[in-house]
């Protein structure tokens, strides 16, 4: 692990060892300034085959393939697949809803444990990693770079994070989506209290700028069980009103209620092509990385 002098209770060293063996790969093709592992859209040097194409003056005469001369009577320039380095975005949401936990952890500290460890995998394997908190509106920004000087950056970003305020997520997504310079891997760290339909113009704004997103959506068991036995004060940790309620006499709507936002949610994300993960706060978080990163590995490739 990078040398860091500062203890965090959010990075695992073993969990991040185990990780460590799994690359961290780009859906689609990246613009990248360096080699590396994942796919560009330019053709380049690499032992990958991607197609023929005719020879014409000033290529390099070492790239014709004199067998496919010998079978047409023509010349062929073999053409490879570039590898470049990808840019990661992470976009944590730092609103209030964050800073809800019943399982003796939050979600915003669950979301620290997601955003360090792909920081870390991110950097470990030559890739640059950037920072966005949001809430009201940018928090903190924080450009990818990669070095490990910048993850150490990084990664106080995380830990300084405090769930405070009002989502405004629609807003800024479309923001980060123009002012993202080249592709990058943008991953959204949040609970998506948010209209899927808003969600959808955020969705397809990134995808038709070329980036590839990631959504893990975090919830709380109790979110989604509404296990409650008596009536009880709900309260809006954004800022709204309080509602007294009997949870038995609203637990049906509740229920109906939830599991429409969530079909329709889990239907925008498959429609806009985003890599969707829903995620209940209680579960290990380092199967949850491993999944998505297994997952990726299998769906490398695609161009």
């Amino acid at each position: 692990m990078f040398p860091d002098r500062q203890a965090r209770s959010f990075l695992d060293p073993q969990a991040l060892s185990r990780l460590a063996g799994l690359p961290l790969f780009a859906r689609r093709p990246m613009l990248g300034s360096v080699s590396g592992r994942h796919a560009s859209p330019h053709r380049g040097a690499s032992v990958e085959f991607a197609e023929y194409r005719k020879y014409v003056p000033g290529d390099d005469l070492r790239r014709l393939d004199w067998r496919a001369y010998g079978r047409s009577d023509r010349f062929y320039v073999k053409e490879f697949e570039a590898d470049t380095n990808l840019r990661c975005c992470l976009v944590l949401d730092t609103s209030g809803s964050m800073n809800f936990g019943t399982t003796g952890t939050t979600k915003i500290e669950y979301a620290r444990k997601i955003a360090g460890a792909l920081s870390y995998l991110a950097v470990q394997q030559g890739d640059a990693i950037g920072l966005c908190c949001v809430a009201k509106g940018i928090i903190n920004s924080i450009p990818p770079r990669r070095n490990p000087a910048h993850l150490m950056h990084v990664l106080d970003a995380i830990e300084q994070a405090q769930p405070r305020g009002e989502t405004q997520l629609v807003p800024v997504l479309h923001e980060l989506a123009e002012t993202i310079r080249q592709r990058a891997l943008v991953v959204i760290i949040s609970d998506f209290f948010i209209e899927p339909e808003e969600m959808r113009s955020c969705f397809e704004h990134l995808r038709f700028r070329k980036h590839d997103v990631t959504a893990f959506q975090l919830l709380d068991p109790l979110e989604v069980g509404f296990d409650f036995l008596r009536p009880m004060r709900f309260l809006d940790m954004e800022g709204g009103p309080a509602v007294f309620a009997e949870p038995n006499e609203i637990a049906d709507r509740y229920h109906k209620a939830l599991q429409t936002y969530l079909e329709d949610l889990r239907k925008v994300t498959l429609e806009t092509a985003i890599d969707y993960h829903r995620i209940s706060i209680d579960q290990d978080y380092e199967k949850v990385l491993m999944q998505f990163l297994v997952g990726r590995s299998r769906g490398r490739g695609v161009r």
